[in-house]
């Protein structure tokens, strides 16, 4: 048999299981249809759309003045306003809609296969890691197949309508390959080019997520790939959740044969499913039907007569939880944990049994492949609670170092999965630059997370009896544990800052009952200008109040940062890369705890609220008298990032090295990995760090 028999064979059987699938759910699903009949907007579960609304506000899916004309112009109760914000979401896009699906799209990829002599269109595929390839088990049944394969980046026209200069990439499936026929997945690693760089490094990748509440059912969704082996195609718009079942998602969309292995994406550009095959229509006896109600003949009838009555998928959460259950030696394991933090898989998590067959690995000893894995002392360092990474002190030959300073709302997470996201987003602008990446363990990366919230003694979980007004509640309690009041005017002059008149009249858009001037008002003005949601506003200048209104929390943050540095050589020169409230931990560090002789060769600050005055003046010193030991600084800053609402600082702290206003998307506006991604921001790093391009 066959590649493409066996291929063939294995799509027919998905076709069956899916149609059965269908039959299975239609009883529920003619409940949605009469619902949507009924006028109901997202016939899904409460909980279904409570957890989407919250993830639009939480990841700024939502534009921000839209949700607040629609949640406050009038009266509603808790369940209609959630429908509301994911209505308003549908409707209403951003104009970053569609620079962030191209950036999507970039990531999508045309799977050839070498038959007789020939190279040939076979699936699609999209990248889930820098190096790792998602695509359908019937496309890679076993390592044998994805021998045969190569990928194609850049199968499409371009703006002009011409033809795109494709890439090609070769596939790595002995590096790791696991399948599962099931859920109809097939993850397979991807060899680098032969400058050494990997596809995500160029292309980027998706980065997947367990989380629920990506989609509800009649949400929209967008399919990127290569039906019938052409250039890549999106569809687009008219597309609709039909129903979600356990691991599965069915949509209405346009798909066609080649499609298999396309990532299925809401409209925020998060992959919701990994499309794997039309639903054909079948009778009574499970025959499959043409579109003229006869039965489909197999090897006489062509694929495009069959009835197909809806599309399927398999769901992002179910396949990242059968990721995490595979037994996997600690190589493997390092190479999943790529994937980022949002996966849900860690290095660290001991795997349990396999509860779904994966496909057969051909030579046995692939299990045991040889990979690259994070260095082991950073692992064992990451488990233990307050322990920063350390870096070779003769990275970048020996005298500058790479420091990253982080923000807040990192407890409970990895430092060696926190240091890989900022260095990706730093590869991904060196990249973009033309430069050479930089390696993660070269990297110093002091951790505070877990010592921060400890030393705040709270939590980021809001009572129950916040829920109708999640942000607005939470800072009003806030407010009250901040006694001196420093809380109330850190939100306050970030409104006036972001323009909220300040006497005391209404302002121009419609903002509810609320009146400018008051705290409520302003953190509502805040939330309705930029791309962040009140609640986060709000829990973010708690954190920054905190640590500037409590020395017993601001010795412990800088204790925690100045073990990781210690073993630093005291004559040598940082390159200090801080973000948000590390923007302030970092120039505190600077200014009182830096060893004598040490100086800061370049000090970044991304998304930093050090252009406040409620901010700097309670540094110590106070003030915007810039440390001598800082050479050089760099500042990069979003217009809708409201920590860094202050910026540009040189109108605060005088001329820096650099100042630059960058676009971060609608739903990461205050991302580090956003920041560093971005050419600029990644080349003044690397010229400082003495590096020479090749």
């Amino acid at each position: 048999m066959t590649a493409t028999d066996e291929t063939r064979e294995l799509q027919q059987q998905q076709a069956a299981a899916a149609a059965k699938r269908y039959r299975e759910a239609t009883p529920a699903r003619e409940e949605i249809e009469e619902k949507l009949a009924a006028g109901v907007k997202y016939p899904d579960t409460p909980q279904a759309i409570e957890n989407r609304a919250r993830r639009l506000l939480t990841r700024g899916g939502v534009p921000p003045e839209a949700a607040m004309e629609s949640t406050y112009a009038e009266a509603l109760g808790r369940p209609e306003t959630f429908e509301r914000i994911i209505r308003v979401t549908n409707d209403l896009q951003p104009w970053s809609f569609f620079p962030r699906g191209a950036r999507a799209g970039a990531t999508v990829a045309r799977i050839m296969i070498f038959l007789d002599g020939l190279e040939r269109p076979h699936a699609t595929g999209f990248l889930v890691s820098p190096r790792l390839l998602l695509t359908n088990h019937h496309v890679f049944p076993n390592t044998e197949t994805a021998r045969l394969c190569f990928l194609e980046f850049n199968a499409q026209v371009t703006i002009d309508n011409t033809r795109d200069a494709s890439i090609r990439y070769e596939l790595d499936p002995d590096l790791f390959f696991t399948a599962d026929e099931h859920l109809d997945y097939a993850l397979v690693a991807v060899k680098p080019a032969a400058d050494g760089r990997f596809p995500g490094e160029v292309f980027g990748w998706n980065r997947l997520s367990i989380e629920q509440g990506k989609i509800v059912v009649n949400d929209p969704v967008n399919v990127i790939g290569h039906p019938m082996g052409r250039l890549k195609e999106i569809a687009l718009r008219d597309n609709n959740l039909v129903q979600r079942l356990d691991d599965f998602l069915h949509y209405w969309t346009d798909t066609e044969p080649g499609s298999s292995g396309s990532p299925v994406y809401n409209d925020q550009w998060e992959v919701v499913a990994l499309h794997h095959q039309g639903v054909p229509n079948t009778d009574s006896q499970g025959r499959t039907l043409r579109k003229d109600g006869q039965p489909w003949r197999e090897g006489i009838d062509s694929d495009d007569t069959v009835d197909y009555v809806s599309n399927e998928g398999a769901r992002t959460s179910s396949i990242l939880k059968h990721l995490a259950a595979l037994r996997l030696d600690p190589e493997r394991r390092a190479l999943l944990t790529e994937m980022g933090p949002d996966s849900g898989l860690r290095q660290d998590i001991a795997a349990g049994p396999v509860e779904t067959p994966v496909a057969p690995a051909d030579p046995p000893q692939e299990a045991t492949a040889v990979v690259t894995p994070p260095r082991p002392a950073a692992i064992r360092e990451s488990r233990e609670p307050h322990i920063g990474l350390t870096a070779p002190t003769d990275a970048f030959g020996g005298r500058r170092h790479l420091v990253f300073l982080h923000g807040r709302n990192q407890q409970g997470k990895d430092p060696a999965d926190l240091r890989r996201g900022w260095t990706g987003g730093l590869n991904h602008g060196l990249t973009r630059a033309g430069r050479p990446t930089v390696d993660p363990e070269n990297v110093w990366f002091p951790f505070y997370g877990d010592r921060l919230v400890k030393a705040i003694g709270q939590h980021e979980a809001i009572p129950t009896s916040y829920a109708d007004a999640p942000g607005v509640a939470a800072a009003e309690a806030y407010a009250v544990e901040s006694a001196t009041g420093t809380y109330e005017r850190l939100v306050v002059e970030a409104a006036a800052l972001n323009g909220m008149p300040q006497n005391g009249q209404p302002a121009n858009e419609d903002l509810g009952s609320t009146l400018v001037g008051s705290f409520q008002g302003a953190l509502r003005w805040l939330a309705a200008r930029t791309d962040m949601d009140a609640l986060t506003i709000a829990t973010i200048f708690r954190d920054v109040d905190a640590y500037l209104r409590d020395d017993d929390i601001r010795k412990d943050v800088l204790d925690c940062v100045a073990e990781t540095l210690q073993t630093l050589p005291p004559d040598g020169e940082l390159v200090l890369v801080t973000h948000s409230l590390g923007t302030v931990v970092g120039m505190d560090l600077i200014a009182n705890r830096l060893p004598k002789g040490m100086k800061v060769t370049l000090l970044v600050t991304a998304g930093s609220p050090l252009g406040m005055d409620a901010v700097y003046n309670r540094l110590k010193p106070p003030g915007t008298q810039r440390p001598d030991t800082i050479e050089n600084w760099v500042n990069a800053w979003c217009l809708t990032d409201a920590v860094a609402i202050g910026c540009p600082l040189e109108r605060r702290w005088g001329k820096l090295t650099e100042e630059h206003p960058v676009v971060n998307s609608s739903d990461r506006a205050h991302s580090i990995e956003e920041y560093l991604a971005h050419p600029e921001v990644a080349t003044a790093i690397d010229k400082f760090l003495g590096r020479s391009t090749r």
